[in-house]
């Protein structure tokens, strides 16, 4: 149960907690076929890549075996990257600075400098000693977080403010895929390929070395985990579908989150909101930098303790961009690395299928991978210079341009696996 609530700890940061209430604004009447595709990427796969991670026994440089080290360790590195100091990390802070600081100092530069210091001192302080990680986060913070989460939940449940507004442009057209890639922002798939290795390490902590017992307990944890996201977003989405008569205009969640809560508790709510998130960002912060650290530990001249300083730091410096600017310029990235890491997880349970998963995976990667760089172009400021044929590609509409030709690449390479193997046969012979 500890390792269940620290898992579920893990994955619930600031994404999390701000896009289910603004998915549940934006949608309007189409708030539960939105909410599908959002749970589809944002629970299935964060669980179905703990389960492929126990399954090997390892982290992603484990999983990504079947494409060679090489190609594995670029998409390990830009994982930990985009999930660390990049995006992830930097954005616990400014989510945690936007619902508890910034209604009474206002949006300025300078106190989110002032919160950022003493937001990642604190980060950086935790994060020195990964060994009580389950101490801290499982036994400690996480049933904090668990019993915030539940007020928050049930407040939005059986006091909701109005009906919903009605639906945005992208909600109005197709509500599940435009769910389904706002499933993507939250990058739990991508921090569970960052804290598989996390969780299996704390099981390792209390003494479980048998290799089947690490990997029940870990599948167990990713089930638990699961069970509590899915709560946590219904109760958001709920939230934030009848928080439009509010804020019509809300550019973010916290800005929703903070506009509810204000309107059901009052002042008193408004503390205890800055506190859960504040609380929640902190677990997630120290999970990322943590498990960043370890990683880059292994390829660079530095120390553990000397990369936890210059991952914080890191991320201190970016998280001053602002939260609205940060979501902005990670909505492009993770829309071109999300495809070729889907493929990698799901691709992880068929290998026994294959005479040679590198010729199968290798390939279906690379091309989700090129076609998801296109998605990626459209949803950011270079959409312009995009060529015609491109928005009418299969699926192009629902930001889903990667998905027919990956599947069309993967069955050319089960055949040509298929004639590979039957040649080999006959040349034995």
């Amino acid at each position: 149960m500890a390792l269940g609530f620290m898992t579920f700890a893990l994955f619930v940061g600031a994404g999390n907690i701000i896009f289910p209430p603004m998915v549940g604004l934006q949608s309007g009447e189409h708030v539960w076929t939105a909410a599908l595709g959002f749970l589809l990427t944002a629970v299935g796969l964060p669980v179905i890549t703990v389960i492929a991670l126990a399954r090997v026994g390892g982290g992603i440089d484990a999983l990504s075996t079947p494409i060679g080290r090489k190609a594995g360790l670029v998409l390990a590195t830009v994982c930990y990257l985009a999930v660390g100091p990049l995006f992830a990390t930097p954005r616990t802070a400014t989510v945690s600075f936007e619902v508890g600081i910034a209604p009474l100092t206002g949006e300025g530069a300078a106190p989110l400098l002032v919160y950022s210091l003493i937001y990642f001192a604190l980060v950086i302080a935790i994060s020195l000693y990964p060994g009580r990680l389950l101490d801290t986060v499982g036994r400690f913070l996480a049933p904090l977080k668990i019993i915030a989460l539940g007020i928050l939940g049930v407040a939005a449940v059986f006091w909701p403010v109005g009906a919903p507004i009605p639906a945005i442009e992208a909600y109005e057209g197709v509500p599940f895929s435009s769910g389904f890639i706002n499933g993507y922002l939250t990058m739990d798939t991508l921090g569970a390929l960052v804290f598989g290795i996390v969780i299996v390490n704390a099981a390792r902590s209390r003494g479980v070395k048998n290799a089947g017992l690490l990997t029940r307990y870990t599948i167990l944890a990713g089930l638990i985990a699961g069970v509590g996201l899915t709560l946590v977003y219904l109760s958001l989405f709920k939230l934030g579908s009848g928080s439009g008569v509010l804020v019509p205009e809300a550019t973010n969640g916290a800005v929703i989150l903070h506009a509810y809560v204000q309107h059901t508790f009052g002042s008193p709510g408004s503390a205890f909101l800055a506190a859960l998130i504040f609380i929640a960002c902190m677990v997630t912060a120290v999970g990322l930098t943590c498990a960043c650290a370890e990683f880059f530990a292994q390829y660079l001249p530095f120390s553990y303790k000397t990369l936890v300083f210059i991952l914080g730091l890191f991320s201190m410096v970016v998280s001053n961009l602002g939260l609205s600017h940060l979501i902005q310029i990670s909505i492009p990235v993770l829309t071109a690395i999300y495809p070729p890491c889907i493929v990698l997880v799901l691709m992880s349970f068929t290998l026994r299928w294959w005479n040679s998963a590198k010729r199968i995976v290798a390939p279906v990667m690379l091309v989700s991978l090129l076609f998801g760089i296109l998605d990626a172009v459209k949803a950011s400021n270079f959409k312009p210079f995009l060529p015609a044929w491109s928005t009418h590609l299969p699926l192009a509409e629902q930001g889903l341009a990667w998905l027919p030709p990956s599947l069309l690449m993967l069955v050319m390479v089960a055949i040509y696996d298929r004639v590979c193997s039957r040649a080999e046969v006959t040349v034995h012979q």
